[in-house]
């Protein structure tokens, strides 16, 4: 079964942006910087970018990096939706997830009784912050 994996580019700032998810969602974060996979001596500035960093906890997948092209624009068109397992993480995830940032919806119940909150953290990336009582056929929440 293929899966989806965010791959969010920062510009220079992706220990501090990948350190800071880590610590509003946990789980296990690896950095990989272009030193460690280049051993070819170069411009130092560069060796110290981080090449992948790497967020796994359970289903949850974040990879970042500093490398970016040259016509690098942040877009508006991708959001990072985050299905929380229960009503109590999915508040203290939004608020995590919203220290320095803007939120733009607080956490709200929606008609069918979901909790629905959305924000953009202060890297710049929007986030749809989820929890529901309605299940998908694998078992997780909406």
């Amino acid at each position: 079964m293929p899966s989806l994996t965010a791959y969010l580019s920062f510009n220079g700032n992706c220990r501090e942006a990948m350190t800071f998810y880590h610590a509003c969602l946990g789980g296990v974060l690896t950095f990989q910087t272009v030193h460690e996979y280049s051993s070819a001596p170069g411009d130092e500035e560069l060796e110290n970018c981080i090449l992948n960093a790497t967020l796994i906890r359970n289903q949850l997948v974040l990879v970042g990096t500093d490398l970016l092209p040259e016509d690098w624009k942040r877009g508006n068109s991708i959001s990072l939706w985050l299905r929380c397992e229960s009503e109590v993480s999915m508040k203290k995830s939004y608020q995590k997830l919203a220290l320095g940032g803007k939120q733009t919806q607080p956490p709200m119940r929606t008609v069918d009784g979901a909790l629905f909150g959305t924000l953009t953290d202060k890297f710049g990336n929007e986030w749809l912050i989820n929890f529901s009582v309605k299940k998908l056929r694998d078992g997780r929440s909406f």
